[in-house]
């Protein structure tokens, strides 16, 4: 180009190369095998939100086009949930705990509430068991979805973000449904649930069980036959499943590789020992295991709600332990008693013995363990959750280890990291 554009347009070259390049530190030189020198480039990826999948920077060592070594570097979002939980009521806690991992609040809520009842001792109805599995597998095959969507939007496939996303507006439906929100819920409480299902609840949820397996049939006839897809999965940044449990890895990423790990079956809890399910594993560990293990685990999902539905037992969704649990609201306008234990919930909260637990659970990205200690006040002493996502950002690098740039972005999507819960 000539004249002044062609000016401009150098000075806005060279501008974006010393944007780029400068501040991440120099360029360093390595010697391969048969003693040639190679350049290694040091280069930013990220900050940024969406396009690695939070606001997450990677700083990653590259040989030309290989990747040499990465650096997660995290902290950008840091919210301190834990500590604001330790000065918060147990009972006010729990909409704070829901926020770190925000595609699994059902499940945050729920390691939190779980390591609560063991120290209180309180005994959750058979009922409310049950309607916690169905609204915990509701939002890991919700959590899958956005998982997909966005995985295959990092691959170029733009209409399966829709088709996806099609399918989590029905799920985030019908937590509107039953709870009142579409996330964050607040819909487990230390003692149970906070609501019984609501009329018509039943007959909606049926409708999407039986739409939802045709559904993931269609994901798997566009991605399974698609050579692009296929290219960029198979094969690419295999980890092998000693390598995972020596990182502390956990969930979908292990048992891709083809560990069978689960606590739903290792150490059920929540009567999942009443459901019959499979644990879909896989044998290489590459991406593309990654990717249908999850794929399968959806449809694992709906049969759990299912028979969850089906034998849905009669009795309260909740404790009767009204030092607990907030008492019905019909009962504030004719019980003193009532009344005096709805106050004392909302503004002081219920106290639990001293001691110390840790609660896990199998979440959509692995285990999600909650550590609460108490001092005998109405306040826990400490409160420290295990994310996974957390846990499992550690294997990236080995995994990406001298593949491709492309292949590092693949892998990034098949990790499913939430940022929420990483620097929480």
């Amino acid at each position: 180009m000539n004249g002044a554009g062609g000016s401009q347009l150098s000075d806005y070259r060279r501008r974006e190369q010393s944007i780029t390049l400068s501040p991440v530190g120099e360029q360093l030189d390595e010697q391969g095998a048969d003693g040639s020198r190679h350049e290694l480039l040091t280069l930013n990826f990220g900050p940024h939100h969406p396009a690695t999948h939070g606001v997450l920077r990677l700083l990653v060592t590259l040989q030309g086009e290989l990747v040499k070594e990465i650096k997660p570097i995290i902290g950008y979002v840091h919210t301190g949930i834990e500590k604001t939980a330790e000065d918060k009521s147990y009972w006010k806690a729990i909409p704070v705990m829901e926020r770190m991992d925000y595609l699994a609040y059902h499940f945050n809520a729920y390691a939190y509430c779980g390591a609560v009842e063991t120290l209180l001792e309180v005994e959750v109805p058979r009922r409310a068991q049950y309607l916690r599995v169905i609204h915990l597998e509701l939002n890991r095959i919700m959590s899958h979805l956005v998982w997909l969507g966005t995985s295959a939007l990092d691959l170029g496939a733009i209409s399966m973000f829709w088709y996806c996303f099609r399918e989590r507006e029905k799920i985030l439906d019908l937590f509107e449904m039953s709870t009142g929100q579409r996330m964050h819920t607040r819909y487990v409480q230390v003692g149970g649930v906070a609501e019984d299902l609501p009329p018509g609840y039943e007959q909606k949820l049926r409708g999407f069980l039986a739409e939802m397996p045709e559904r993931i049939d269609q994901y798997g006839a566009l991605l399974n036959r698609n050579e692009i897809v296929l290219q960029r999965l198979r094969g690419t940044c295999p980890l092998d499943a000693e390598t995972l449990l020596s990182l502390g890895v956990t969930g979908p990423l292990l048992r891709a590789a083809g560990n069978p790990w689960d606590l739903r079956k290792a150490a059920p809890y929540c009567s999942y020992e009443d459901f019959d399910f499979k644990i879909p594993v896989g044998t290489v560990g590459d991406n593309y295991d990654r990717y249908a293990v999850r794929l399968a685990e959806m449809y694992e999902s709906v049969k759990i709600i299912q028979q969850a539905l089906d034998g849905l037992p009669e009795g309260r969704h909740i404790t009767d332990d009204r030092k607990v649990a907030l008492p019905p609201r019909h009962e504030l306008a004719t019980s003193m008693e009532a009344l005096i234990h709805h106050f004392k919930l909302v503004t002081e909260g219920f106290r639990v013995p001293p001691g110390e637990v840790y609660f896990p659970i199998e979440g959509p990205r692995g285990e999600y363990g909650c550590f609460v200690r108490s001092d005998g006040s109405s306040k826990p002493a400490r409160v420290h959750m295990r994310d996974p996502s957390f846990v499992n950002l550690q294997a990236f690098s080995h995994m990406a280890r001298d593949s491709y740039i492309a292949d590092m972005i693949a892998t990034l999507a098949m990790l499913d990291p939430i940022l929420g819960g990483i620097d929480r």
